[in-house]
């Protein structure tokens, strides 16, 4: 798997491909650790768009994030970009798409976020459209 980190004025932006399974789960959460602090929340865009493969490993990471910035006073947000159809079902049957919110674009997302920093917004329409259909 490979990992690659952005950090922003207002967020950091995660792009993950390969395979994430329980080894990559391992190597995932750690880079979160590394950059919690890069934003303030922190406000974590996810790109996993071009993960091959993912098990249940994916649930357990964005679990624990939204966990985390909860004990910390949950003012944090998990952004993510252009999920699969599949990812977005196992979010909704593990209870945990409502947590996050759905965005098109991690350019459009930062652009976003540079101009409006402190509006979180449930879900964009396009990526609310995706998430149904």
């Amino acid at each position: 798997m490979r990992i690659e980190t952005t950090r922003h004025l207002h967020c950091t932006v995660v792009r993950a491909d390969g395979v994430l399974d329980h080894a990559g789960r391992v190597r995932f959460s750690s880079c979160i650790d590394l950059v919690w602090n890069w934003s303030v929340g922190p406000v974590l865009v996810f790109d996993l768009a071009d993960l091959d493969f993912y098990d249940a490993s994916i649930i357990g990471v964005l679990g624990m994030a939204l966990q985390r910035m909860e004990e910390e006073g949950g003012s944090g947000r998990i952004i993510l970009v252009r999920p699969s159809a599949h990812l977005l079902t196992v979010l909704r049957q593990t209870d945990l798409l409502s947590h996050v919110e759905l965005r098109d674009s991690v350019a459009e997302t930062v652009t976003e976020l540079t101009l409006h920093p402190s509006e979180p917004e449930q879900q964009h329409p396009g990526a609310a459209r995706r998430a149904t259909g």
